[in-house]
């Protein structure tokens, strides 16, 4: 089984959706997937009531550090926010597949509970596609 750290700034938000998505829509027992912040935030509301909406329970994810899993020898390592890629400590990591994608920041959305939700929607969404497509190119896509 191959370990995925999914790093976002501070692991509330788009790499907990990635996380819960991964584990979804993976073939059983493909990937060891974790997720962390270079800092820690706790779970957004807004990213479970979106995923749940979805059918995926990120309920008893937490919000983890980076260096939590110092040792862990890592095949994948996706940041999924300029932030945390262009601020991330050193990952000594040196076979894994290093991935990125700048995926929009729901929470930092102002405007109507419509509006917000929208945002989560467009995010969780993209997410999604891009998860499929990276389990789908690594053939474990369930």
């Amino acid at each position: 089984m191959k370990n995925m750290l999914v790093l976002c700034t501070g692991n509330s938000c788009r790499s907990q959706m990635a996380h819960g998505y991964l584990n979804a829509l993976q073939q059983p027992g493909s990937l060891n997937v974790y997720s962390a912040g270079i800092e820690t935030h706790g779970l957004n509301p807004g990213a479970v009531a979106i995923m749940q909406e979805d059918g995926i329970d990120i309920t008893s994810h937490t919000s983890n550090h980076v260096d939590e899993y110092e040792g862990v020898a890592w095949d994948y390592i996706l940041t999924v926010c300029d932030h945390a890629y262009e601020n991330c400590p050193f990952i000594p990591a040196p076979n894994a597949m290093r991935m990125h994608h700048n995926f929009m920041d729901p929470s930092k959305v102002q405007g109507s509970s419509e509006e917000k939700h929208e945002a989560f929607e467009k995010a969780r969404n993209q997410i999604r596609t891009y998860v499929q497509e990276f389990l789908e190119s690594e053939g474990v896509l369930a």
